[in-house]
């Protein structure tokens, strides 16, 4: 009897003991410093703290991300390597700066033509219906040997062709421009005799001014005001096929992933697409008192963008992909899932919906009067 209550008191101070500590353990606070490549002044900077405050709010205090700002640790374009490190926890930034690694990182997102006619929502489609986040995550784990963890997060689509010093008349008379350009884009454009320069996004400006470069591309209409391409530039091109259907990322270092609880993971891949969406309903709402301001306020021209130059971006990349394609098989595995994805989805889109510009020329024709559809 006395063995017996000895083992029971024993028993007894032990769960004691050990309900606190499991109980303090369930609760314990992770913390994540992900640091952002986009400048403070940006919507994209905006999206990131967005997210991080959605993350915050669904885990109770469980998980606490903070979002640094670009150059807080690392320069925007060593973001990658510093996550895969875990010199920082994670980082929201754009699968275009690391074509120089390989260039099928141009096929996650900042895709010319989309690709193959796809929009912002095909895209999203394409990576949780289509295959493409497994895609996403063999590229990063797999090819580039980076221990990360990729998700689409912030839209930027539809980015606008740019903001340049003169008129841009035709594709050849892009021909001698410097101009700022990322990934792909850069040698898409250096086909039409563009002089890329790849400076991050907080650079733009100051490069402008400098007189580095004659002419960008970031996002388009809200965004670049708020960085202050008008101060620079007063003629604006807001349509363009090089990067129609953008969505940037958040890298997290693989060994903080698979430390995270599964309802940890979830709330974080929860708040990408609902950060993402709102990204893009944000920038649409944004964009309506940018284009007014621009014009009334700072004497920026609007204006169409040369038909030629719209198709000869599809050509020129049509022709960059398929040399790609030729002598890297996992670029030509990607886009090949990509091909077969949009091939579906983007006719039957096509077939089920009534082009967007039938009736808004219904309800807003005075207003689209010096912008009409570009024909084939």
């Amino acid at each position: 009897m006395k063995l017996t209550r000895m083992i029971l008191g024993g028993l007894t101070a032990a769960i004691a003991i050990s309900m606190p500590l499991a109980s303090k353990e369930a609760n314990a606070q992770q913390k994540l410093r992900i640091q952002s490549a986009f400048p403070q002044s940006s919507l994209i900077w905006e999206s990131g703290k967005f997210w991080a405050e959605r993350v915050n709010a669904m885990a109770g205090g469980r998980l606490v991300v903070e979002m640094l700002p670009p150059g807080a640790v690392v320069p925007p374009f060593e973001i990658l390597d510093a996550v895969s490190k875990r010199v920082v926890d994670g980082g929201h930034t754009a699968s275009a700066y690391w074509v120089g690694k390989n260039r099928t990182a141009a096929l996650f997102s900042p895709t010319p033509g989309g690709p193959f006619g796809m929009d912002m929502m095909d895209y999203i489609g394409w990576i949780y219906e289509g295959g493409g986040q497994q895609l996403y995550q063999e590229f990063y784990q797999q090819v580039l040997k980076a221990n990360v963890v990729p998700l689409p997060l912030t839209s930027v689509s539809q980015q606008a062709l740019g903001w340049f010093k003169t008129p841009v008349k035709s594709w050849e008379d892009l021909k001698g421009r410097k101009c700022r350009h990322t990934g792909i884009t850069a040698e898409v454009f250096g086909r039409a005799g563009v002089i890329p320069v790849n400076v991050p996004g907080g650079e733009i400006i100051p490069a402008g001014e400098r007189g580095v470069i004659e002419c960008a591309e970031f996002t388009g209409p809200a965004d670049d005001m708020k960085i202050g391409f008008h101060t620079v530039w007063k003629n604006f091109y807001p349509t363009s096929t090089h990067e129609p259907a953008t969505v940037l990322e958040v890298l997290i270092n693989g060994d903080v992933w698979k430390n995270l609880k599964p309802d940890l993971q979830a709330i974080i891949q929860a708040a990408t697409i609902e950060a993402t969406i709102r990204s893009e309903t944000t920038k649409n709402r944004l964009n309506v008192a940018a284009l007014k301001e621009m014009k009334e306020k700072h004497n920026v021209t609007i204006h169409a963008t040369p038909p030629d130059v719209l198709r000869k971006t599809l050509e020129t990349w049509d022709q960059i992909s398929k040399e790609e394609a030729a002598k890297n098989p996992f670029f030509n595995k990607v886009l090949t899932s990509l091909r077969d994805y949009a091939g579906g989805v983007v006719p039957a889109r096509v077939m089920t919906s009534t082009p967007y510009d039938f009736t808004a020329n219904y309800y807003w024709a005075d207003q689209l009067k010096d912008f009409k559809p570009v024909k084939q």
